[in-house]
């Protein structure tokens, strides 16, 4: 298949591009930088590059990360993914392959499944960054096949949570608390893998992560050490209901998909 990848110079566009060669497609990049640099907030731009590209699937792991910056990002999953979809859609493509995220569901007691409702009601900041999974989600529907990767936090190389990376900065300076919150996680490789096995995958919403959500007690601590920057102090108290981590079962067990890295803990001694 002709695979037009959009954020083919990212994280994850990186990995994910010679996956998709070594599987036999062709891939067409879309990217801010490289040979042909694509702004996906021109829209006349992101029109005429889809048109020439005739994919057959477009694969949207475009982000807006590299600075911390979450309100941006949230930007661009709303605005650039309107104009990629518009895009995909004007030149006949049936089915496109959207990033989203694990963490916007609504509070509850147990790891989110995908039929737990996103947390459309939603305070302050966290309200942006749901928006953002709002936005994508909401456009990529209008495909006539569609498959969301909800992705858990990413770690791994070049990721926020690797040796040198931004949060080995926030630590120390008391941003990454080591509180009760459940967080479920996802070694980038992984990440990259699911979305090649995504293009068979029927329409829906998947969670995409490792098998053990677990409290930023045990995480953090475990990461600190991992890439030798000193731990947190532990906070006391309750999580947020909302910070309830995410099941895996149905990509594990309905779409046959498995993690490499089952477990942060088997990830974290790789960095």
């Amino acid at each position: 298949m002709r695979i037009l990848l959009a954020g083919s110079t990212g994280v994850l566009g990186r990995r994910i591009a010679p996956r998709l060669t070594a599987s036999g497609h062709e891939v067409i990049g879309l990217a801010r930088t490289g040979p042909h640099p694509v702004d996906v907030f021109d829209r006349d731009a992101v029109l005429a590059a889809v048109a020439a590209a005739r994919p057959d699937v477009v694969m949207h792991q475009l982000t807006n990360l590299s600075t911390g910056d979450t309100a941006a990002n949230a930007t661009l999953r709303r605005e650039g993914t309107r104009n990629l979809v518009d895009a995909a859609l004007a030149a006949g493509v049936r089915r496109i392959v959207a990033q989203s995220i694990a963490w916007a569901y609504e509070p509850g007691p147990d790891p989110a499944t995908e039929q737990t409702p996103l947390d459309v009601h939603a305070p302050g900041a966290r309200a942006t960054s749901v928006g953002g999974v709002l936005g994508v989600e909401s456009a990529v529907r209008e495909a006539p096949e569609w498959v969301a990767l909800r992705y858990g936090t990413l770690y791994g190389p070049d990721t926020w949570y690797s040796r040198g990376g931004l949060m080995t900065r926030l630590v120390p300076a008391g941003k990454v608390p080591a509180s009760a919150d459940v967080s479920s996680l996802l070694h980038v490789d992984d990440a990259a893998a699911a979305a090649v096995a995504a293009l068979d995958w029927p329409s829906g919403p998947v969670n995409v992560c490792d098998d053990t959500p677990a409290a930023a007690t045990l995480w953090v601590p475990a990461f600190c050490a991992a890439v030798d920057v000193p731990a947190p102090p532990v906070v006391e108290g309750e999580r947020q209901g909302w910070a309830r981590g995410a099941s895996n079962r149905h990509a594990r067990e309905d779409l046959g998909w498995e993690p490499t890295y089952p477990s942060w803990r088997a990830g974290f001694a790789t960095l």
